[in-house]
């Protein structure tokens, strides 16, 4: 027995390619309902390098319309979430001893027509590349690149003295886990129905609809949906999904490819970030995170059982900060990592050799045996919401009858504001609740955006937000998070809506988990 009415697509899969396609659908007027095992973005769109970036390896590798359609979508998502997403600038620090990856298609193509380079990135390629960079999208709001001399400009204080010339370019930062969320909260808002810690334990394809029927994680109760068309978002999860759950046998599959950062005390003073590219032909970034710390990442490895769960390995660990240490000054020591993180990314499998040179492009297959389905393989966050329009010219073909594209230039929840009116806007909270530092202001509007006044309500003093857990976390927004942000656990809050777990002891951290637990069982009841 059914206990809701067919809908038109059941979701799996609370990623940013699930929720990014559920908020486009309802958008359209499609009835929508999308369920995830765990949190929202409990995978992979919470253990990202954070950039909404046009991918300027990827050069490399000829994916120039992966990397055009990525460039163009910077500006499009950046005036969609000026709150989660800002422009920054890339420091790529130059030298001689600069390597390709020996297997790229501009490295084969360079060692045949230079073979005395052997390998080596010489500095009109790189130029070339960043040129390409800059005119393949379309700029309106990021500056272009330009030529550093880093015995001067302030990017070369903390480098290593042999770095003396460096490239200057544009790309965006994005907090990946609000950015799903956000996604969430716009499809409920437009009728979807989201589901999170919901678990798909069977499904039943029909001639005309497919019967789900799911798990409440939290309660233990089963019950069944139905819907008109299926879509396996399920990321890591979506071939494991196809064959155990869907019962399809498909030769299509994903590569994991397990990508891990680790975050350390602030290297260094200015807000810039730093592309560094090793001898091995392998880049990783340095970053400026959560304002007191650098992120440092990341690495590309083959990650074989998508259900063990991904961590920074101490070869990992010793790869990156020794890689990093050939650029600073000052080394940087395993001794000071405060914490670490590791994502798999479910890259389409397209036989490539190394994890590195697998592709980031994405694949969305159609199967209309009999009621349709949706497989979405591979995507990236720059183009989450390109990859969505795709998957509704997909589902239109199954569905007709859609309503034509809708999501470029709407803003997500918080985000109706211009971008370069994030200071005006954190100027304003300051003056309407004065009793707020500094830096809750700056997090605030940098996390809620517009809600920010929603958030805090009415309080005329700081003791009207309830309990302070510490880091500016105080009761009022542990609230609006369990209300309206699907907050369950301290880890929801501290590690994927915020990153404020960096800031808070051991003892602060189970107080914040404590509450939340109470509360949501408040909610429950």
């Amino acid at each position: 027995m059914t206990d809701h009415p067919i809908t038109d697509l059941f979701i799996i899969g609370g990623g940013i390619n699930g929720c990014g396609i559920a908020r486009d659908a309802a958008g359209r007027g499609m009835s929508v309902t999308l369920a995830e095992m765990n949190d929202l973005a409990s995978a992979t769109s919470s253990a990202a390098t954070k950039l909404f970036h046009g991918g300027l390896r990827y050069l490399e590798y000829f994916e120039f319309r992966l990397v055009r359609e990525a460039l163009i979508e910077r500006e499009v998502l950046l005036k969609a979430m000026p709150h989660i997403s800002w422009p920054m600038r890339f420091v790529l620090p130059y030298h001689a001893d600069m390597r390709f990856e020996n297997d790229t298609p501009t490295s084969k193509l360079l060692s045949g027509i230079m073979p005395w380079m052997k390998g080596r990135r010489p500095a009109w390629l790189i130029r070339l590349g960043l040129f390409m960079y800059d005119t393949l999208g379309k700029r309106g709001i990021l500056p272009g690149t330009r030529k550093l001399d880093l015995t001067k400009d302030e990017a070369g204080k903390p480098l290593n003295s042999k770095f003396e010339t460096a490239f200057e370019y544009s790309d965006c930062w994005v907090e990946d886990a609000r950015l799903v969320m956000l996604n969430a909260r716009d499809a409920q808002d437009r009728g979807a129905t989201i589901l999170p810690r919901t678990k798909v334990i069977g499904t039943k394809r029909m001639a005309d609809h497919w019967e789900i029927t799911l798990e409440d994680r939290d309660s233990g109760e089963v019950h069944t949906r139905c819907a008109k068309m299926l879509v396996n978002a399920g990321g890591p999860w979506v071939a494991d999904l196809l064959q155990k759950q869907l019962n399809i046998q498909s030769n299509e599959t994903v590569r994991l490819v397990r990508g891990s950062h680790i975050v350390v005390p602030k290297l260094y003073d200015h807000d810039r970030c730093y592309f560094f590219q090793g001898t091995d032909g392998r880049i990783i970034f340095a970053i400026p995170y959560e304002e007191d710390y650098t992120l440092i990442g990341t690495t590309d490895a083959d990650h074989t059982d998508v259900d063990t769960p991904p961590e920074c390995t101490e070869a990992e660990q010793d790869y990156l900060v020794k890689f990093a240490s050939e650029y600073f000054k000052a080394p940087v020591t395993r001794d000071q990592i405060v914490w670490t993180y590791s994502g798999v990314r479910p890259l389409y499998d397209d036989g490539a050799s190394s994890a590195t040179a697998a592709t980031r492009e994405y694949v969305l297959s159609l199967n209309q045996d009999a009621a349709p389905l949706l497989n979405v393989f591979g995507g990236k966050i720059t183009t989450y919401r390109k990859l969505a329009e795709a998957a509704m010219v997909k589902i239109s073909s199954a569905l007709p009858n859609l309503t034509s594209n809708w999501t470029a230039g709407v803003p997500l929840p918080g985000g109706d504001f211009a971008v370069e009116d994030v200071k005006t806007l954190q100027a304003k909270l300051a003056t309407d609740y004065p009793y707020l530092s500094p830096y809750a202001t700056r997090r605030l509007i940098r996390a809620y955006g517009t809600e920010a006044w929603e958030v805090l309500g009415e309080a005329s003093s700081a003791s009207d937000l309830g309990q302070d857990f510490g880091a500016t976390i105080t009761a009022r927004e542990l609230d609006w998070a369990i209300a309206r942000e699907w907050v369950r656990t301290g880890e929801d809050y501290l590690w994927r809506r915020t990153k404020l777990g960096l800031r808070l002891s051991e003892e602060e951290r189970a107080a914040v988990d404590g509450y939340i637990t109470q509360q949501a069982a408040k909610l429950a009841a």
